[in-house]
């Protein structure tokens, strides 16, 4: 399997080699280039083609919001996933509507970190826990589009799929075995995909009914009737 290709958009010198450090001891994930500013990341962007950019909103020249807009029209295939110390809902609302299809904070973990570099270039939601019920209720309120689902969802455009919080077709189908008791392995194996696409659907689900772990996604599915 090729690796996932990573351009990081960082003004922060810093920020740059710790996030560099942390993507290069990772097998299947390749950081093929940095850029300092927003103009910079677009043309890097057009470019090197990456399957995934990192991109900060606080940037020189043209904001992360501004580029990602830029980016997304040129070529909506590459995964933008915010990388911000920002956490107002100005600006997660407006990464979210220039395109974005993940948002995580600078101060995530390197587990969290990897995962959501992974979990985005497959088409799946991330959402920071410390952003999540910004985009929860601006979804539900019909403020922003829902544009972080999965690829699946996003190919099949299928009107009829439930939205509730913000679940997907497939998501919804996880969801249903989690209550039923299925392990990921298990889940990956009924539903046929992969264990890391099962374990990133699980985290997805886990994130938008923000819950912290099964027990309480469980709970919240059987009292609001999504199962």
């Amino acid at each position: 399997m090729a690796n996932i290709k990573v351009l990081m958009v960082e003004d922060h010198e810093m920020t740059r080699l710790a996030l560099s450090l942390v993507i290069e001891r990772v097998e299947g994930i390749e950081l093929i280039d940095t850029a300092e500013d927003g103009i910079s990341g677009i043309n890097k962007a057009k470019l090197l083609n990456p399957d995934i950019i990192l991109m900060d909103i606080g940037l020189p020249e043209i904001d992360g919001i501004e580029a990602t807009k830029i980016i997304k029209n040129y070529n909506p295939e590459i995964k933008i996933l915010m990388y911000t110390s920002r956490d107002n809902e100005d600006d997660v609302l407006s990464a979210f509507e220039s395109g974005a299809d993940g948002y995580i904070m600078k101060g995530a973990t390197r587990e969290q970190t990897v995962t959501a570099i992974k979990a985005v270039s497959q088409g799946t939601a991330w959402i920071d826990p410390n952003i999540a019920r910004i985009v929860l209720s601006n979804i539900q309120r019909n403020r922003i589009p829902y544009s972080i689902k999965t690829e699946e969802s996003r190919l099949n455009n299928n009107n009829s799929a439930k939205q509730t919080y913000g679940l997907t077709e497939r998501e919804l189908e996880v969801l249903a075995l989690i209550v039923n008791g299925l392990s990921n392995k298990e889940i990956s194996d009924e539903l046929v995909i992969s264990y890391a696409t099962a374990k990133a659907h699980v985290h997805s689900i886990l994130q938008k009914l923000c819950t912290e772990n099964r027990t309480k996604a469980i709970n919240l599915a059987m009292k609001e009737g999504l199962v």
